[in-house]
C-alpha cells in the first residue's frame, strides 16, 4: 500500500455522505431515539404532528433504516416471496399482471415483494424456494404462466404457500385458478346469442399420450359444450380442432374448419394468438369479420385484441385478480383467519366485447 504523502489530508468523497443514524434523526427532529424507533415501526403511540416531523427529517437527511437490524429484532422480514415458474421472460403480460395484483396489496401494507424466476427446472425451483425461506419471507406465492398441475418440491417449513394459475395434485396448498369452464361457456354463449349455430372451436393442443390434460383446453371445451346444450345445439366433433399454438398451426386449423361441407359461421379460438392467425386465414379466403365469420378469442392480450381489425372480442384471464387474491389469502393466514382444507378458488373470466362478433 502506498503511504499518504506528507501534508495531504484524506477525506470521504463529496458524493458519499456519511450514513445517518437514528440518533442523528432524533437530534435533528428534537425528539427522543425511542420516538424515532416508534415512527419506524408504525407504532400508534406517536402524535400525527410528531410523526410528520420525524418523517420529514428522515427525508431531508436521506435516512434509510437498517433492514437487517430490524429483521433480527422482530424476527419478521416483512417480505413476501413471489416465485414464477415460467419458460417465458418475466416481462410477459401474464407475469406483469400477476405481480401487479400481488404487489398493490403488499405495497399498501408496507411490505416488500421478492420475485424469483425459477423456470420449469425442478432443482432451480427447489433452490429458489430455499433462498426465499432463508430470508424468512412471510409467505410465498408460486405462479405458473399457463394453467396446469404442479408438484412443488417438499419443503419442511411453516411458511404459508399459495399457488396462482396452477394447482397441486395432492391438494396441499390453496390455489387461485381461472374458471375455464365458465369462460368457455361465456364465449360460446355470446356467439349463440347472436344467432350462430355452426360454431367452430380452435382448441388448445391435446396432451401427449399418457400426459396430463391441458386444464385450459379441457375446461373451455366443457364450457363450449355446456352452452351448446343450453341452446339445444347438437355437439359436432367435426367442428372442434386442436392447434399446436403456433401461427402456422392455428392458420391451418382455420382453413380446415372453413373447408367443411357445412362450414361454421363463427369461430371460438382457444387464445388470442390463435385468433390472430385465424384473422389472417379468413383474409386469405376473402371472408369478412364479423359479416361472414364471427371470431372470439380468449386471454384478452390487449396488444393483440386492440391491434386487430376489427378489434377482437375475447375473454379476460384474471391474472391480476389471481395475484391479489393469493396475497389476501396469505395475509389472512398470517392472522389465523383461514380454516378448513386448502381452497381451490375459481376466478371469474369476464367477456370483453369488441367488434369481431
Amino acid at each position: 500500500m502506498n503511504p499518504v504523502p506528507t501534508g495531504v489530508t484524506t477525506r470521504e468523497p463529496a458524493f458519499m455522505p456519511a450514513r445517518q443514524t437514528i440518533e442523528d434523526i432524533a437530534r435533528a427532529a428534537q425528539v427522543s431515539r425511542g420516538t424515532v424507533s416508534r415512527v419506524l415501526n408504525n407504532h400508534p403511540a406517536v402524535s400525527a404532528d410528531t410523526r410528520a416531523r420525524v418523517l420529514a427529517t428522515m427525508e431531508q437527511l436521506h435516512y434509510r433504516p437498517n433492514f437487517s437490524a430490524r429483521h433480527m429484532r422482530t424476527d419478521s422480514s416483512n417480505l413476501f416471496g413471489f416465485g414464477l415458474i415460467t419458460d417465458e421472460v418475466i416481462t410477459t403480460p401474464f407475469a406483469v399482471d400477476i405481480i401487479s395484483g400481488a404487489q398493490e396489496t403488499l405495497w399498501q401494507m408496507g411490505k416488500v415483494m421478492l420475485v424469483v424466476n425459477a423456470g420449469y427446472d425442478t432443482p432451480m425451483t427447489e433452490a429458489s424456494l430455499e433462498a426465499l425461506l432463508e430470508r424468512r419471507v412471510e409467505g410465498i406465492v408460486y405462479a405458473a404462466m399457463y394453467h396446469r398441475q404442479v408438484d412443488l418440491p417438499a419443503q419442511e417449513t411453516q411458511t404459508p404457500i399459495v399457488l396462482v394459475n396452477c394447482f397441486d395434485a395432492r391438494q396441499r396448498y390453496p390455489a387461485a385458478v381461472p374458471d375455464e369452464v365458465r369462460g368457455g361457456y361465456r364465449a360460446t354463449r355470446a356467439l349463440l346469442e347472436r344467432g350462430h349455430r355452426r360454431i367452430g372451436f380452435i382448441n388448445l393442443g391435446q396432451p401427449p399420450v399418457g400426459g396430463e390434460p391441458v386444464a385450459a383446453a379441457t375446461g373451455r371445451l366443457a364450457g363450449y359444450r355446456q352452452a351448446l346444450a343450453e341452446y339445444d345445439v347438437p355437439f359436432d366433433a367435426a367442428l372442434v380442432v386442436y392447434t399446436q399454438q403456433t401461427p402456422a398451426s392455428s392458420y391451418q386449423c382455420t382453413l380446415e374448419l372453413l373447408r367443411r361441407p357445412q362450414p361454421p359461421t363463427a369461430l371460438f379460438c382457444g387464445n388470442d394468438r390463435a385468433a390472430m392467425a385465424c384473422y389472417a386465414a379468413l383474409a386469405s379466403l376473402g371472408r369478412r369479420i364479423p359479416d361472414d365469420v364471427a371470431v372470439i378469442g380468449f386471454d384478452n392480450l390487449k396488444v393483440i385484441a386492440d391491434s386487430l381489425y376489427p378489434p377482437l372480442t375475447t375473454v379476460q384471464l384474471p391474472h391480476y385478480e389471481m395475484g391479489r387474491w393469493a396475497v389476501d389469502y396469505l395475509l389472512a393466514a398470517s392472522r389465523d383467519e383461514t380454516a378448513g382444507p386448502p381452497a381451490l378458488h375459481l376466478m371469474d373470466c369476464p367477456l370483453v366485447l369488441r367488434d369481431s362478433i
